[in-house]
């Protein structure tokens, strides 16, 4: 796989360490990737332009509430356009506190308020569980745009990887239940599909990056104990896409939910939903945010906000 890796990329991906996930070192990959967000997070310096704040919304009935956390411009004009993020990590790790610094800067670049979703993960809340706190989160968002002040309107969602399956799930969910009303839909890499019978999906074994087994176990863990997924849970198993919001995505070709993405793309276009994508040669998962400040990162960080951007301003 390496000499396929853009050359960009190359140097990073030779001393990537190479990791395996199961069920019992889940709780210590999970601390490790919580200790690397938070240095990485104080390492940066403050961005005093931007208020950040989180609080704990209602749950479906019957579940917990949700934490949420908050970024908004410190001054603004007018009401703002909405971003409810829905973070990565397979739907087994990850959490809203690491994605501070990036979304800090999204909210001063747009000029948007973001809210994002702390939602619970899998295995101890398998789905539906993850799916309805951010279904809960944006319809909180939806009725108090107006206190964060923010445009109820103007809402888009986004999520990496399985971000961005919950974001292809959240549209689907929220279109067949009458709302809320979602303006733009971007669903990055995303991790739609279960089943496994992609090309793609079997071609990436490297341990040093998101592969094969992990994206196994993730699914395994996530679908729990039900027998056979739902469109809610695997949105590439939905066989209905009309009547969805205008969508952005985009994956490297060697992303293991490549060819997943390309299909799920080809699928919103003939279902009549405007849509731009993507492909990125040499480019591995979540390639952007192992770094950064390579060329070929900062065009996609560029492509994806000018996006959001037009989405916005429409």
């Amino acid at each position: 796989m390496e000499d396929r890796v853009h050359p960009e990329l190359r140097s990073l991906f030779s001393v990537l360490p190479e990791v395996a996930y199961t069920r019992e070192n889940l709780a210590a990959m999970r601390r490790e990737m919580q200790e690397f967000a938070v240095g990485a997070a104080a390492s940066l310096p403050v961005n005093d332009d931007v208020l950040t704040s989180e609080r704990r919304i209602p749950g479906a009935p019957g579940d917990p509430d949700v934490r949420i956390k908050i970024y908004r411009p410190r001054a603004s004009d007018g009401p703002l356009p909405g971003l409810l993020y829905i973070h990565g990590g397979g739907y087994i790790l990850g959490s809203a506190d690491m994605m501070d610094p990036a979304l800090q800067q999204l909210v001063s670049e747009l000029e948007c308020v973001i809210v994002s979703v702390d939602y619970r993960l899998a295995p101890e809340h398998p789905y539906p569980a993850p799916l309805e706190d951010c279904y809960a989160a944006l319809r909180w968002f939806s009725d108090n745009a107006e206190e964060l002040g923010s445009d109820s309107s103007r809402i888009a969602v986004m999520g990496p990887s399985a971000g961005g399956g919950l974001t292809a799930a959240l549209t689907l969910l929220a279109r067949d239940r009458n709302g809320p009303s979602i303006r733009f839909q971007m669903p990055l890499y995303p991790m739609l599909d279960d089943r496994g019978l992609t090309k793609s999906s079997h071609e990436i074994t490297d341990d040093r990056v998101w592969n094969q087994a992990k994206t196994r176990l993730a699914w395994e863990l996530y679908l729990g104990t039900n027998e056979e997924a739902t469109p809610y849970a695997a949105p590439a198993r939905a066989t209905d896409l009309s009547g969805l919001p205008p969508a952005y995505t985009c994956v490297g070709d060697l992303d293991p939910f490549r060819d997943e993405t390309i299909d799920y793309v080809r699928r919103l276009s003939q279902a009549g939903v405007p849509t731009e994508f993507h492909l990125y040669p040499g480019c591995f998962h979540g390639f952007e945010e192992y770094l950064p400040s390579a060329e070929i990162s900062q065009r996609v960080i560029k492509e994806y906000r000018a996006a959001l951007q037009r989405a916005f301003s429409q």
